[in-house]
C-alpha cells in the first residue's frame, strides 16, 4: 500500500514482476492512456486496479487512514514541517528523519511506559505518589482513634491474638464494641 504518487505503470510492473502484490491507488488523469507496445505494463495497472477496487483493498486504504495517516498529520501539522525551511533537500530530509525519529521513539516510550515524553512520565510518577498519599489519608481518616489503637495493639501482638470489630447497628453509640 503506497501513496498516489508512487502510480506509475513502470512501478506497478516492477512490483509485479518482483512478485509483490500491489494495492496502490491511481491518480486522476485526463482522458484515456495508450497503451500501445506495452501490453505487460497495461496487465499490471489493471490488476492493481481490480485489487484496490475489492472489499480488501478498501479495507487496506481505511486502515492506512487510521493506523499510519494520523502519524504523519501530527508531524506535519502539530509538529510544523509542512513549514519547515532550510537550504538544500538534504538538510530537509536529515530534519523529516530526526522528526518522525522522535515521533516514533515517542510511540514506542507510550507503549512500554505508559508516557511519550520525560516530561510526562515525571508528572505521572508525581500524580502515582500524590494518589497513593490521598489514599493513605482517605484510610486514616475513616479509623477512628480506637480503631487505629486497637489496629496498632493488634499488630503488636502478632497473628497469636486475633480482634475482630463488630459493626455498630447504631451511629448514636459513642464507643466501639470490640470482639476480642
Amino acid at each position: 500500500m503506497t501513496d498516489k504518487g508512487y502510480h506509475s505503470g513502470a512501478v506497478v510492473q516492477r512490483m509485479k514482476s518482483y512478485e509483490v502484490r500491489t494495492y496502490i491507488p491511481e491518480k486522476k488523469q485526463k482522458g484515456r492512456r495508450d497503451w500501445q507496445g506495452r501490453r505487460a505494463e497495461q496487465q499490471a495497472v489493471y490488476q492493481n486496479r481490480r485489487r484496490v477496487r475489492g472489499d480488501y483493498g478498501k479495507s487496506l486504504l481505511r486502515r492506512r487512514g487510521e493506523l499510519i495517516e494520523p502519524g504523519f498529520a501530527h508531524c506535519y501539522e502539530t509538529g510544523a514541517m509542512r513549514r519547515c525551511h532550510l537550504r538544500g533537500r538534504q538538510n530537509i530530509l536529515k530534519r523529516q528523519l530526526i522528526h518522525v525519529g522522535a515521533f516514533n521513539l515517542s510511540l514506542i516510550l507510550r507503549k512500554l511506559l505508559g508516557a511519550g515524553t520525560p516530561r510526562e512520565l515525571k508528572n505521572r510518577a508525581g500524580q502515582a505518589v500524590s494518589r497513593l498519599l490521598r489514599f493513605v489519608l482517605r484510610l486514616m481518616r475513616t479509623l477512628s482513634p480506637a480503631r487505629r489503637l486497637i489496629a496498632a495493639v493488634g499488630q503488636r501482638l502478632g497473628s497469636s491474638f486475633h480482634c475482630r470489630m463488630l459493626r455498630h447497628r447504631s451511629r448514636n453509640m459513642s464507643s466501639p464494641a470490640t470482639g476480642c
